[in-house]
């Protein structure tokens, strides 16, 4: 037997499918422990790669015989060489994943969210890194809101719809992963928005994202709204009167942190006031649709990572405290880990820095770490 090879494609299709999957991860401990693939059907399990160079014969009894065994790890030769040490012990169903976990955090999977005049809006799924990504289409024109760096995702999408890229923008400066909004625009000779409050030190010329400056997409409207708390600059899009892009300030199951700059106690009020004021005075038959999630139990059936406004001021927690000590306490002492490498992210969303590609992948390895525990 051969050791096949799958694609991150492929995985994500399982996962998101809810098939069953097992993993034999042999990526060191902490990797594991820090961020792996996840789903309602995956079972994993970790054995490090250095257990495994004399011999694969002790893990043999933990394997299963009839399911295919997917053996995964950072970049993929150390899952190609246990992969073929398990199939010379006897074991026939292996596979490793292509391009190791690396692969994993840069796919992405386009979802349609739902119908427009003239058109639809897409949610881009980066199912390995937790973001969430969004094309609105109207009448042969685009616009991509909170792009990734894999531009070709986008670019590839347009070409096989025949639409034309009008405007990227970017709901507030990023720190967990590294933009693709200027260099898409740049791409496609289209137009790069970003809030000017997050954009004091960026280093190239872009147009503001502001209230009361809409966007037009065919016959599509799409309205910023001021929504501080998670940057200075944070601004939500209203598209149609029917979704709400919240950017990093609201998620399905929790709430945005207000830190990733170092300013948290800065801005908790004005986390708060979008929260318990603006947000609350909109319309709850929108649909909120987040830049990311933290959990595959996120994803509704269609794939989609979403919910009404109303229903989350009905479930999700963040928005029911109310005491202002309490909310202050809650968005500066149940903060998750930094991301990784997140200052020099914002140093490269801001153009301040140039990494090399290999660099870029290795500063945005690691889950979303965005949201309030």
């Amino acid at each position: 037997m051969d050791l096949k090879q799958r694609q991150a494609s492929e995985v994500a299709s399982k996962v998101l499918n809810k098939e069953d999957l097992f993993i034999l991860d042999v990526r060191n401990e902490e990797a594991y422990g820090d961020w792996k693939i996840e789903g309602e059907s995956v079972t994993s399990i970790n054995v490090p790669y250095f257990d495994l160079i004399d011999g694969v014969e002790d893990l043999l009894p933990e394997l299963p015989k009839d399911k295919e065994i997917l053996v995964v790890c950072a970049k993929e030769g150390s899952s190609v060489f246990v992969g073929e040490e398990l199939i010379e012990a006897g074991i026939e169903n292996v596979s490793y994943l292509s391009g190791g976990m690396k692969a994993w955090s840069e796919y992405l999977e386009p979802v349609k969210v739902g119908d427009l005049p003239g058109g639809a809006l897409y949610q881009f799924v980066r199912i390995g890194k937790g973001c969430l990504s969004y094309l609105v289409e109207s009448n042969g024109e685009a616009a991509v809101v909170d792009a990734t760096r894999m531009i070709e995702n986008y670019t590839t999408f347009a070409e096989n719809k025949g639409l034309t890229i009008k405007a990227t923008m970017d709901t507030h400066l990023h720190a967990d992963h590294i933009s693709g909004g200027k260099a898409l625009a740049d791409q496609v000779n289209g137009t790069y928005y970003l809030p000017e409050e997050d954009a004091g030190e960026v280093t190239f010329p872009f147009t503001a994202l502001k209230e009361g400056n809409n966007v037009t997409i065919g016959e599509v409207t799409i309205e910023p709204i001021y929504s501080p708390g998670h940057t200075i600059g944070s601004t939500s899009l209203m598209i149609n009167d029917a979704y709400l892009l919240t950017g990093d300030i609201l998620f399905v199951e929790s709430i945005g942190r207000p830190d990733l700059a170092g300013k948290a106690e800065d801005w908790v009020l004005d986390l708060r006031t979008t929260l318990y004021n603006r947000y609350k005075e909109m319309a709850g038959e929108l649909v909120v649709l987040p830049a990311h999630f933290s959990k595959m139990a996120e994803l509704g059936e269609t794939g989609v990572v979403s919910a009404k406004l109303e229903e989350l001021y009905e479930k999700n927690e963040g928005l029911h405290v109310e005491e202002e000590a309490e909310f202050r306490r809650m968005v500066t002492e149940n903060l998750p880990p930094q991301p990784n490498a997140y200052q020099e992210i914002r140093e490269t969303n801001m153009g301040k820095i140039t990494p090399d590609e290999e660099t870029r992948r290795e500063m945005e390895i690691g889950p979303n770490r965005c949201a309030v525990n």
